[in-house]
């Protein structure tokens, strides 16, 4: 009977999350979209800039969250992990621990809307405000889906303009979970890292273009 009584408890664990687990990431994600249109109309690049410059990498894998899910609209996410490695590093360590908070920031961002997009599906999210997306670019990007297959996720996360937009038909075609987030996090570290690169060996020549 002993042994039975852990293997109860987690069949409760997993039904409570089973049931709630998907309410609360939606309230999450919602907040979060209180925050991303708040900084629309209050935010910009600068504002993005001072958080970094108060509270360094927490600020960062904060903002890394909304951009992952699709909320950043204020400051171009290109332009973050720059400005974290020119306001807060000092050595090879910090640009790595910079690097390593946007990848996880991001990754927790997509994987939510992953999430809303594997539970409540494509007409959920084409009615909801904050999803900028239209309907003919969702088609081009299922279509990219369709025919490339799971490789498209970190390509896509790894590339200008198409970061995070194979998110939502990963999750439409109900990818695994695990399989998204590893994919998803290869493709945000390839990105970020060659960003933070170009950066730092060739930063100063773009600053002085400008």
């Amino acid at each position: 009977m002993q042994s039975e009584a852990p293997s109860v408890e987690r069949g409760r664990v997993r039904r409570l999350l089973s049931e709630y687990g998907p309410i609360a990431l939606a309230a999450g994600v919602a907040v979060a979209a209180v925050v991303g249109i708040a900084l629309v109309f209050l935010g910009d690049e600068q504002l993005a800039r001072q958080w970094l410059d108060r509270y360094g990498l927490v600020a960062l894998f904060a903002i890394l969250i909304l951009e992952g899910a699709m909320l950043l609209y204020f400051a171009p996410s290109e332009a973050l992990v720059p400005a974290g490695i020119a306001l807060l590093s000092n050595s090879t360590a910090d640009t790595a621990l910079i690097i390593l908070a946007a990848v996880a920031g991001a990754t927790v961002g997509q994987f939510a809307l992953f999430t809303v997009a594997k539970r409540y599906g494509r007409s959920y999210l084409l009615d909801r405000s904050w999803f900028r997306v239209s309907a003919s670019s969702l088609d081009r990007f299922e279509g990219w889906f369709d025919r490339w297959g799971r490789i498209v996720v970190p390509v896509s996360n790894a590339l200008l303009f198409t970061r995070g937009m194979l998110t939502v038909p990963a999750g439409l075609a109900e990818m695994s979970d695990r399989e998204f987030v590893a994919l998803s996090a290869v493709g945000s570290l390839l990105f970020q890292t060659w960003i933070a690169l170009t950066w730092i060996y060739l930063g100063e020549y773009v600053t002085a273009l400008l």
